[in-house]
């Protein structure tokens, strides 16, 4: 086990949602400078989002992958085990090197796998100088791709996880301002039932694989029920009335 006086820095580095080129510079720099990389892997072990992005600017022998049962939602005691299991791979990887990068799809402070681990970290290694680079989140990249503006004047943004239930989207979009939902895939259904119900169906639009070969922006009124790919991105604006400035 690491020296707990180690003063070895971990950084959460924030990859965007695919595309190599929304990699910001300083990002970029982390990777590079780093001894190691890791990247997160469900336990099938298969190249994930973030080894792809991460692999255009560091060489492959640089890059470790770790499982986080990205997966698994229903057996906490066997998702906490693979986080625990985790958490000293990656504190055996401080005890050997100065800089560990660890690269996460979107932000390391937005919904990231990087939260558990730097707890985890805090917990077996405290001498750890924990960092994060931010990175494109997924919704920014949809907007830029599809059109849709986020936020005007005094609007509200709302961020919402379809995983926590669709009652919480459809309070979300009941009220006022822009609804962004993330991983909703698996309950496209309700997610389209939701904004018709609302009223926030006509100008919606979701998005998967961003910036990849096989990616998909189509309007939200186009979803007929079936399920979609778990990292899909839904875009709702708010309602918008008055003209130019009008929420201003």
């Amino acid at each position: 086990m690491p020296d707990v006086m180690s003063s070895s820095r971990l950084i959460g580095v924030g990859v965007g949602p695919g595309d190599p080129e929304l990699v910001t510079v300083k990002g970029v720099n982390a990777l590079r400078a780093a001894d190691v990389v890791v990247v997160p892997v469900m336990d099938s072990g298969e190249r994930g989002r973030a080894e792809a992005t991460v692999l255009h600017y560091v060489p492959e022998e640089k890059v470790l992958r770790v499982v986080f049962a990205l997966n698994e939602r229903t057996d906490r005691a066997r998702r906490e085990a693979a986080w625990d299991a985790a958490g000293a791979k990656v504190a055996e990887l401080l005890g050997a090197h100065r800089v560990v990068a660890f690269a996460t799809i979107g932000d390391p402070n937005v919904y990231s796998t990087f939260t558990y681990l730097a707890l985890t970290i805090g917990e077996l290694v405290p001498g750890t100088v924990v960092e994060t680079v931010p990175g494109i989140t997924a919704m920014q990249d949809l907007a830029a791709r599809s059109g849709a503006v986020l936020t005007e004047g005094t609007e509200p943004l709302t961020l919402v996880p379809v995983t926590a239930g669709s009652g919480v989207l459809k309070d979300a979009l009941a009220g006022p301002g822009t609804v962004v939902a993330y991983k909703f895939g698996r309950q496209a259904a309700e997610v389209a039932e939701a904004l018709r119900e609302t009223g926030r169906i006509g100008d919606a639009v979701w998005g998967s694989a961003l910036g990849l070969p096989e990616e998909s922006i189509r309007p939200a009124a186009e979803l007929d029920g079936e399920p979609l790919p778990y990292l899909s991105t839904l875009i709702a604006p708010a309602r918008r009335e008055g003209g130019r400035g009008g929420k201003l």
